[in-house]
Formats: structure tokens, sequence, C-alpha cells
């Protein structure tokens, strides 16, 4: 290539737009919950089936960092300072919540289902039960129908633990959050915050598609995915018909469910549970 057309196509690339890239915001992320954690130091609350939203007063923003596209009246009723929570439309219905929280232009009536479920103040003073206690004074002061609370509530022991979560997991919910009460606001990953759900779930990369048999012939039979670690499996259950007709893009992100591990680490009773989007 000579100097002159090396210039020409270096001045080219110079002169094209820089495409931002979203800065993922820093947020609190759990931990699996283990059984010789001291219970009583945790607030307790449902584990909803949402999508993680954040609120810095000005923007709210998927966990990616990429903005959500929500109704002007939506974003004018959320308070001016920070807010970590769930979009939720309600138990099991995640995949139409995905769905309505995810398109460029906002449909005003399936928005009017969506909820803001509010479980922590970014940079707020205090322990978390002193912001638990804020969380609930700033919901009653919005008095918007779609900004809403997550409950809180203490356990005296691991007993009552396990009973609210088979009463919830029965009700069609997902699981529990356990967070520390006495702790100040802290990002990344941390034992301060725990889930507990009956089944475990992680995400895998899709490496494949594996063809389906007699009554899925012609459709996708299983995903071959690589863990986090390296690991290579399937994931052969889980899905919906149409999944099956149309499977997840090799090289997209998907989270699973597994029951335990296998003593080579990988995951037993694997199931398909979503694409994951942010």
């Amino acid at each position: 290539m000579s100097g002159l057309l090396r210039a020409l196509l270096l001045g080219v690339v110079l002169a094209m737009p820089v495409m931002a890239v979203a800065e993922a915001p820093a947020i609190l992320l759990a931990e699996v919950y283990r059984d010789q954690i001291d219970v009583t130091r945790y607030l307790v609350s449902e584990k909803l089936d949402g999508v993680r939203a954040i609120w810095d007063g000005e923007r709210l923003r998927f966990r990616s960092g990429r903005d959500i596209k929500a109704p002007d009246w939506f974003i004018a009723g959320l308070p001016k300072g920070p807010l970590d929570g769930e979009l939720w439309l309600g138990r099991g219905r995640f995949e139409a919540l995905s769905g309505i929280v995810r398109r460029e232009q906002p449909d005003d009536a399936e928005w009017r289902s969506v909820r803001y479920m509010i479980f922590e103040l970014p940079g707020a003073q205090g322990s978390f039960r002193e912001r638990a206690a804020a969380i609930s004074q700033l919901v009653r002061q919005a008095n918007v129908r779609w900004l809403q609370e997550i409950e809180q509530f203490d356990v005296v022991d691991r007993a009552s633990l396990q009973k609210r979560l088979t009463s919830i997991v029965q009700g069609g919910g997902e699981g529990l959050m356990l967070h520390r009460a006495d702790a100040a606001y802290e990002t990344g990953r941390s034992d301060t915050l725990l889930k507990l759900k009956p089944w475990n779930d992680a995400e895998a990369v899709v490496i494949g598609h594996l063809p389906g048999k007699g009554k899925y012939a012609g459709m996708l039979g299983a995903l071959l995915v690589r863990s986090a670690d390296g690991r290579e499996f399937s994931l052969g259950t889980g899905f919906t018909n149409e999944q099956r007709r149309n499977p997840p893009a090799i090289g997209s992100e998907v989270t699973y469910r597994y029951r335990d591990l296998t003593t080579r680490g990988l995951p037993r009773f694997a199931s398909f549970m979503r694409l994951r989007g942010e």
C-alpha cells in the first residue's frame, strides 16, 4: 500500500464518528446463600424475576449501562435521588416484561403494568435497615403507583427462612434475597447480599445447536454451551416450541438453572431459563 493511500485511509478512519459505549454502573451483586450464615443479621425479601434498573436521578439504565426507553410520564414520577431496583410485571412474567422494557419505542399501554420495585439507595449513608426505611418514605412521597418498595422482613432462624422460601416458591415466586441489616452501602459482589433459591443459576455462551429428534425433528434439540470456566455441556430442556424453532444465536449468552455440580464440576439437571439481555 502506498504512503498516500495509507494516509488517505487513516484520514477516513480518524474522521469517522466515535460510537459512545455505555458504561455499566457500579452496583451490588449477590453471592449464594450458605447454611452457616447467621440469618438474624439479615433483612429478607422476595427475589423478583424482573429486570435490574438503576436510576441516577436523570437516566434509567440497565445494569449494562444502556438507557431504558421508558415513557416520559414513567420517568417524571421518579424521585431526583439515585435508586436501584427491578422493573417487574409479576411472578412468572419475565418474558413479557423483557419484551416491553427493551423496545426502542416504549408502548404506553404496556408500561402501565410495569412497576419499579426499589431495594437500594445507591450511595446513601447509614445501615441497610436505615436505607430500607428511607426507601419506604421516598415511595410514599413520590405517590405514583409504578414506584414501590420491596418488602423487607426479619427472620428468627433458618427454619423460619426455609418456611418463607417454601411459601414464596409455591406461590410462583423465584426465591429470597438476604441483605445484611447493618451493612453500609457498597458495590461489587459481596456476601452483604445473598440469594436463596431452590435451584442455582448461572450464565453460559452458546457455541452450537444440536438438532432435535422425534417430535423436535427440524427444530433445536439442545444448545451446546460453554461456561465462564471453560466447561462445555448441553442444555436440552426448558425451551418453548418457539425457542426451539428460533434458538438463541451462537455467541449469545443464556441463563440456565441447575440443581448442583457433578464431581467433574458440570451442572446437574441443567435447564435453559432465558436469553440474557442486559
